[in-house]
């Protein structure tokens, strides 16, 4: 099956300044520690990064994707990585923050012999990082990838796993919208709101089926029609348009981004009818001062990784043996979450994003236990 190299980053990036720089010297560092993994018989090649197991093992999906350089993986895994740490901290989670990433086209790429040596690369680390699927992985690669690796999660419940993650993910997203709502007028719901998804594959089309039990009125689209004529097709009064570009300029009440990150930059938000952000997507904020530009605009923006959180709340209770009752009550609280975070966001004289960073710093700093998480002052 090949032989798996990893190597620590500490030892061998010295040469690439840029690397460097970031994991030791810039303001998104900090991270713990990073790995570079490759088996060559495979084609392996994969980047883990751990930002933090201040609150216990650093949990964080596996994302394959065909990345230009090197360098941008190894950039995606620490900023993907960072965003985990502060996720599973606002999810009241007793768990850390990781990520990795494999490098190549998985339609192309992806094989049984690469998942199994990735698994090893996984365990090499012994339990310090737990993964789960992410973007070009599913729960048929965790099955595989678990053979080799005990900390895997995300896997089919044939193997004692919570199966698809995407179910509770959309949930916390409409979790954190019912927040935003409350919020921003004053009710609970999403009756009688248009409300813009961009993005209905995974994530996106459980949030649409939401949206509707729920009242609003949808318009989507997606750069795949298959996924919007899915959609469409079960629900012909969904309205679709042809990009994200079109949809942003659309009167809404709720713009949501539900595929991949940097949704969230200057022509988009100068270009926002909503004024309400929640969606699905990771590290929406393209850079920082966008979360200013959004308060200034009176648009109220439910930090990303606050709301998506139901995934990684699904698969943490694999840890814990799954049961689905149990996560959905976990998810549940995500609206709690979000509108503590408005509150605390409008009393500091700060933008929600900055506000729910405080927070998770404040957790990870003071490591609290997820039973004094959020408890209510005396």
């Amino acid at each position: 099956m090949g032989v798996t190299t990893v190597t620590d980053v500490r030892q061998t990036a010295a040469s690439n300044e840029g690397v460097v720089a970031k994991l030791f010297r810039s303001e998104q560092g900090g991270h713990e520690q990073v790995v570079l993994c490759q088996d060559r018989a495979s084609g392996l090649k994969a980047v883990i990064a751990l930002h933090s197991t201040a609150l216990g093992p650093a949990l964080g999906g596996t994302r394959f994707f065909p990345y230009a350089s090197d360098e941008e993986a190894v950039e995606d895994a620490l900023n993907l990585a960072r965003g985990m740490s502060y996720k599973n901290a606002l999810a009241g989670l007793d768990l850390g923050g990781g990520k990795a990433v494999i490098i190549g086209d998985p339609d192309t790429l992806k094989s049984e012999e690469l998942l199994l040596a990735y698994g090893r690369c996984v365990a090499s680390l012994g339990g310090r990082y737990v993964t789960a699927c992410d973007v070009g992985t599913y729960v048929a690669d965790m099955d595989v990838i678990a053979r080799e690796n005990r900390w895997t999660t995300g896997r089919s419940p044939e193997n004692g796993g919570a199966g698809d993650s995407s179910v509770l993910t959309a949930f916390g997203v409409f979790q954190g919208m019912r927040a935003a709502a409350k919020a921003q007028w004053g009710e609970s719901t999403l009756k009688g709101r248009r409300v813009g998804v961009a993005g209905v594959g995974k994530v996106g089309h459980h949030l649409v089926e939401h949206l509707l039990d729920d009242g609003a009125e949808v318009v989507i689209t997606d750069v795949r029609a298959e996924a919007v004529e899915r959609i469409t097709a079960r629900h012909p009064h969904v309205t679709a348009v042809t990009d994200a570009e079109v949809l942003v300029r659309t009167p809404l009440d709720v713009y949501a981004p539900c595929a991949l990150g940097h949704a969230l930059d200057d022509p988009t938000v100068g270009a926002l009818t909503a004024t309400v952000v929640c969606g699905a997507a990771n590290n929406q904020l393209a850079h920082p001062g966008v979360e200013k530009d959004l308060a200034d605009r009176g648009i109220l923006y439910a930090p990303d990784y606050v709301v998506n959180a139901g995934g990684v709340i699904q698969v943490a209770d694999e840890l814990h043996g799954f049961d689905f009752e149990r996560a959905k009550a976990k998810a549940t609280k995500i609206y709690d979450t979000t509108l503590a975070i408005f509150e605390r966001a409008k009393a500091d004289g700060v933008p929600p994003a900055v506000a729910a960073d405080r927070l998770a710093e404040q957790r990870m700093a003071d490591r609290t236990p997820s039973s004094e998480w959020l408890r209510p002052s005396a």
